[in-house]
This record gives C-alpha cells, sequence and structure tokens, in this order.
C-alpha cells in the first residue's frame, strides 16, 4: 500500500480539504472575537482567541471522525471491540491537559501571563489527539497553519496586541498640581492608562500606581524629561510590560 493510498483509505483528497477548511474558519472566527477583547486591553487577546477556537476545532472533527477506522465498511464493528467507548480517553486527555494549561498561568501585578502558551498547549494535546487517531492530514495541516499564525502574529500584532507599555510608580508632594502635568504627558506620549491606583498619605504625599499603554514602551530619556524641573517628584519607578498579557 502506498502512502497516499494509506492516507486515502479513512478520508478523501476532498474530505481532508474540508476539514482543513474548517479548521482555517475556526480561526477567523476566533479572531473576530479576539480582535474586539485585544482592542480593549483584555487579558486574552486575539491570538489567544485564534488558539482556543482552533484548538477546539481541531478536537471536535478528531470526536467526530477520529474513531472511523474501528467499523468496517459495512458499518459493523471489529471483533474485539464491542462495548468499547474509543472516545474516552480521548475526552480525559482534553480535560486532563486543561488543568496543565492551568499551571501556566499567573497574575504579575495588574498583568496576567501565560494564556497563550496555555491555549498553545492545549492546541498541542490537539495535535496528539489527531495524529493518534490516524487523521495525518489534519493533524499536520493544523500544526502547520498554527506555525504560521504565530509567528505571523508576533510580527503583525493588531489591536490591543499591537501595544507595549510600562507600569509607572511615583510619589509626589502635591498630588493636585502633579494630576494635571500627569494627564498632559500621557496625552503627549499618547499613551492609554488601562490600570490606576492612587493613594494618599497622612504626611500629605501621594502614590501613583499606573500601567500605561502605547505602541513602544515609554523610555528612560521620555522619563527623565518629564521629571526634569519637577520638585514635587519625590521617587519614580518604571518597568515595562513587554507583552506580560500573553
Amino acid at each position: 500500500m502506498t502512502l497516499a493510498q494509506y492516507l486515502n483509505a479513512q478520508f478523501s483528497v476532498m474530505q481532508n480539504v474540508e476539514f482543513c477548511i474548517r479548521l482555517l474558519v475556526a480561526c477567523l472566527c476566533g479572531a473576530a472575537v479576539g480582535i474586539e477583547r485585544s482592542r480593549r486591553f483584555k487579558e486574552a487577546g486575539m491570538r489567544t482567541h485564534m488558539v482556543v477556537c482552533f484548538a477546539a476545532a481541531l478536537i471536535m472533527i478528531i470526536s467526530k471522525y477520529g474513531f472511523a477506522d474501528l467499523t468496517q465498511p459495512d458499518g459493523s464493528s471489529f471483533p474485539g471491540i464491542r462495548g468499547a467507548d474509543s472516545a474516552r480517553i480521548a475526552a480525559q486527555v482534553v480535560s486532563g491537559i486543561s488543568f496543565l494549561c492551568a499551571g501556566v498561568i499567573y497574575k504579575n501585578g495588574g498583568t496576567v501571563k501565560g494564556l497563550t502558551t496555555a491555549a498553545g498547549i492545549w492546541f498541542t494535546a490537539g495535535i496528539g489527539l489527531a495524529i493518534g487517531a490516524g487523521m495525518y492530514v489534519v493533524g499536520l495541516c493544523g500544526m502547520a497553519i498554527m506555525m504560521v499564525m504565530q509567528f505571523v502574529m508576533h510580527r503583525v500584532a493588531v489591536g490591543g496586541d499591537a501595544y507595549d507599555g510600562n507600569r509607572l510608580q511615583f510619589t509626589v508632594k502635591n498630588g493636585y498640581d502633579f494630576n494635571g502635568a500627569l494627564e498632559t504627558q500621557l496625552k503627549e506620549w499618547n499613551a492609554q492608562v488601562a490600570e490606576s491606583r492612587v493613594t494618599r498619605h497622612k504626611d500629605g504625599t501621594t502614590d501613583y500606581d499606573l500601567t500605561v499603554r502605547r505602541k513602544k514602551s515609554i523610555s528612560y530619556a521620555e522619563l527623565k524629561s518629564f521629571m526634569e524641573g519637577r520638585e514635587d517628584i519625590l521617587s519614580v519607578s518604571s518597568s515595562p510590560l513587554h507583552g506580560q498579557l500573553y
């Protein structure tokens, strides 16, 4: 039996093409939902939604068609598998990998890290299920689409995924005067405040803890320029986010 004959033993070429189209449509649907979330700076952005929707479509295809080789052409089961549930272990894999994925997600200050990595692990489990079920074309196609998607989305970010940012912490003497100056400076930097916390102390000082997003992280030179001539700033701290949402 040739390789082509073996690959076509369960599904025809057109059926495999249809499976791959379903995976691509799932990617597009996930992107449509994710881009809206990404523009609102939510922790699960466009890439995460694409991977999850893609993985779900792959696992659904496996669930429906991955056990076609357990039946004979006339619809009867092969001897020795009567009463067996072929999808039972596969279903447990999906649940078990979900617990593993939860282990790589953690909160770091005001951001969440590891969402896309967790979704990628879940999807990788789907590829393993596809290969194990003998659906080589679907598994390899899914892997190729996933690799291209990850490379492209890391270089051509869309919406909030395209934004970098900083966590800025200020301690100032007079918060009333500092408010206006900070608001003006953020407009000049073209930065959006994603999260903020202001704390006033009894000694008259005020602490600002801001998470700001823009196309590029705020540089040391820009921060130093803002501080020059301002005697009301007692201390300042800046740390780049560098894609901590993913």
